[in-house]
């Protein structure tokens, strides 16, 4: 398998301005997933891509090259990720490369680990599209997601004769942080074509993932109580 090891990180964050070279403990955000990254895979199967000459300038300090600056209508508020992922792999294999499978790993989720990045790629063959990571979500469908009918009412989301939340089927949220696709499959289509997709399942604490200033505090208070405990 030959992967390719994709980093996106766009400049113009608005629910934490900047937040991809924003300290976390003294470390830009960016720093958490390139670290992983590189305790799995050798720098020239990792790329970041970014529109900013800043983000730019703080990823090379890892030692990690950035060898392009992302194109305006990819860095866009509405720039789909789809299109981001398609221009990785053309730029890959513009040099050179064939990647065959591409390890999406948001900036966003900095308690993700190495070891669970080699988990969920250990979930992936060429006969699947995607292994995605996921959370067992407390909003459960069955329970406590509503949906306004056409009456402007409130109805249950799915409808089940379940009488306690644990006697529910099992349901899972993406959580953002580990994407293994096949690039084969990207090639035929968006993400939301996909239909053979495996889960890889990670605790509550791991898949914090940081959109907003309410995530950042957060994700800084969980970091102080690590540094307690």
């Amino acid at each position: 398998m030959k992967p390719l090891v994709l980093i996106p990180a766009r400049s113009g964050s608005k629910g934490v301005p900047l937040k991809n070279i924003k300290e976390l403990n003294g470390k830009p955000l960016i720093y958490y997933t390139i670290e992983a990254a590189q305790m799995l895979f050798p720098n020239q199967e990792i790329l970041v891509s970014t529109d900013g000459e800043d983000i730019k300038n703080v990823v090379e300090k890892f030692g990690l090259e950035v060898p392009f600056l992302r194109p305006a209508h990819l860095a866009q508020d509405n720039s789909g990720t789809y299109e981001v992922l398609l221009h990785a792999i053309e730029w890959a294999e513009s040099n050179g490369d064939q990647p065959d499978c591409l390890i999406l790993l948001q900036a966003t989720s900095p308690f993700r680990t190495s070891k669970q990045i080699e988990e969920a790629l250990a979930h992936f063959d060429p006969s699947i599209d995607m292994v995605v990571s996921v959370k067992e979500t407390k909003a459960n469908p069955y329970f406590v997601l509503m949906e306004e009918d056409e009456e402007g009412f409130l109805k249950k989301s799915k409808n089940g004769n379940f009488v306690r939340r644990q006697d529910a089927p099992n349901v899972y949220e993406i959580n953002g942080a580990i994407y293994v696709l096949n690039v084969q499959s990207l090639k035929n289509g968006p993400i939301s074509s996909f239909q053979k997709i495996r889960k890889y399942v990670m605790d509550e604490w791991s898949s914090h993932d940081i959109d907003t200033e309410l995530d950042w505090l957060l994700a800084e208070k969980m970091i102080e109580k690590m540094n307690i405990d």
